[in-house]
């Protein structure tokens, strides 16, 4: 066997379609079926993460023999099988004491050898190598079933989970979003305990109480479509539109001759063939083979054709949204009230996020801050994470404005927005940070202040694009946190 061919042996098992047959499996279950049809956000991302999984099964099992129950005995196969039917006599004992400590054809190779009479036959080296080769492929396809196996129960672990948290997530937010199901589905690997299905509720109802936070989270969810984009002014337009173009087939002029087997645009001499019985074969010939002198004709014709235009926009073009920034000042003073607030509207646009397939990070900051992405793979565990999360400390803006302004200041981030959530009891900021915030307002970031407090600093506030004020009466407060 050639060296590869151990390699070969492991690469053909893995494509015989015992994978094929177990993702068919998985699908025709009917736990991931109902979930499959229950949104097409789903279905898609359970699809996509199945897909995912066959590739890297595939590229796994095929290493099986890689494991040193196989590679140690796949050199030994390759180096016998080329020896000569001589050199494996004179050797054979010595393979199968070898064979004893590695392999499962130990056994059948020593009844092979004590049998004198295929001993001794000429062929007896290639029926041993053969009887081996059949060992070893039946061996590998075991080993690679059993991985193939125990990665299927890992999977259907993992989507049953998911099926599971889809579930409580229902319960939280009783008006389901499709758009954001998909995404929601690529972050519920976390598994839910009752208490995080209550912190969830809670501010899921809170949230629903407080139609003013809701309203300021929607409007900047709906502001990255209102950026004003000069390099978006004209776009360019596929129109139909008649042109005149050179033809062939229009038989305007007569511009040369050529060879064809056109018989109406024959050259007269070409039909002197047909007057002499023994060179009609010829003229026939030249027809089959168009090489029969012809008029070349030319001339124009009318025709639609798709015109690429450029054209000035009826109405804003839809623009690519980048991430939410919140930064959500974690100090003492924001305890109660304020840290609520807080937390939900950081929650609402996390859900914004979502349907809109736009990331959403969360900067904690007091006297140091913290830094949570609320929309990636384990994004419910940092969710849950944040919410627990207790305010505490001073307020220190500057150095989380700093990291802030650090990221959005690559690709990434534009046309992103920057929600700072504090009660903005703090000094100015610099001259120097100021002039970092207005160079990115000028690539299409936006920068919002949510004010908390009655007392903020107006001065600090005037350094955001827009600025909001959440401070209700005490009976007001009374009113939104009462939950029927």
């Amino acid at each position: 066997m050639p060296v590869t061919e151990g390699i070969n042996l492991a690469l053909m098992l893995t494509e015989s379609g015992i994978i094929e047959n177990a993702v068919n499996e998985l699908m025709t279950r009917p736990q991931l079926m109902m979930a499959a049809d229950s949104s097409p956000g789903i279905k898609s991302s359970m699809k996509l993460q199945v897909g995912k999984w066959r590739s890297y099964v595939q590229h796994r099992i095929a290493k099986v023999d890689v494991a040193d129950r196989f590679s140690q005995e796949l050199a030994l196969y390759q180096k016998v099988r080329q020896w000569s039917a001589d050199t494996f006599m004179d050797n054979a004992e010595q393979v199968v004491s070898e064979l004893e400590t590695t392999s499962g054809f130990y056994f059948k190779a020593r009844r092979l050898l004590d049998h004198d009479q295929k001993k001794h036959n000429p062929m007896f080296h290639s029926y041993f190598c053969h009887q081996w080769y059949e060992h070893l492929q039946v061996a590998l396809k075991k080993a690679q079933e059993s991985e193939l196996e125990h990665h299927k129960e890992a999977l259907l672990k993992d989507l049953y989970q998911r099926i599971e948290t889809m579930q409580q997530m229902e319960k939280v937010d009783e008006a389901g979003d499709e758009k954001r199901a998909g995404r929601l589905w690529d972050m519920a690997k976390a598994k839910l305990t009752k208490t995080d299905v209550e912190r969830l509720k809670s501010i899921a109802r809170f949230l629903q109480k407080n139609n003013e936070i809701q309203e300021i989270a929607d409007k900047l969810g709906r502001m990255a479509n209102e950026v004003d984009d000069p390099s978006q002014a004209r776009v360019q337009t596929e129109e139909l539109k008649m042109v005149e173009e050179k033809s062939d087939n229009v038989t305007d002029d007569i511009v040369g001759v050529h060879p064809s087997d056109d018989l109406a645009r024959l050259l007269p001499n070409e039909a002197m063939f047909l007057a002499y019985p023994e060179l009609e074969v010829v003229f026939y010939k030249h027809l089959v083979d168009k090489r029969l002198m012809n008029y070349r004709m030319q001339g124009a014709q009318r025709k639609l054709r798709k015109v690429k235009a450029y054209r000035k926009q009826s109405k804003q073009v839809e623009q690519d949204k980048g991430p939410f920034i919140v930064c959500i000042d974690a100090s003492g003073s924001m305890s109660g009230y304020p840290e609520q607030c807080a937390k939900a509207l950081a929650y609402g646009l996390m859900q914004i996020a979502l349907a809109d397939d736009r990331d959403c990070y969360v900067m904690l900051f007091s006297t140091q801050h913290i830094t949570y992405e609320l929309t990636r793979q384990d994004g419910l565990s940092e969710v849950l994470n944040f919410l627990s999360y207790s305010f505490h400390g001073g307020t220190d803006l500057t150095p989380v404005l700093d990291q802030s302004l650090m990221l959005m200041s690559g690709d990434k981030y534009k046309n992103a927005d920057l929600i700072v959530l504090s009660d903005f009891i703090a000094p100015s900021q610099s001259p120097e940070m100021q002039e970092r915030v207005a160079k990115l307002k000028e690539h299409k970031n936006r920068f919002h202040a949510v004010c908390l407090s009655r007392y903020g600093n107006p001065a600090l506030m005037d350094m955001f694009d827009t600025h909001w004020s959440h401070h209700p009466s005490a009976l007001g407060r009374l009113f939104s946190r009462h939950i029927p």
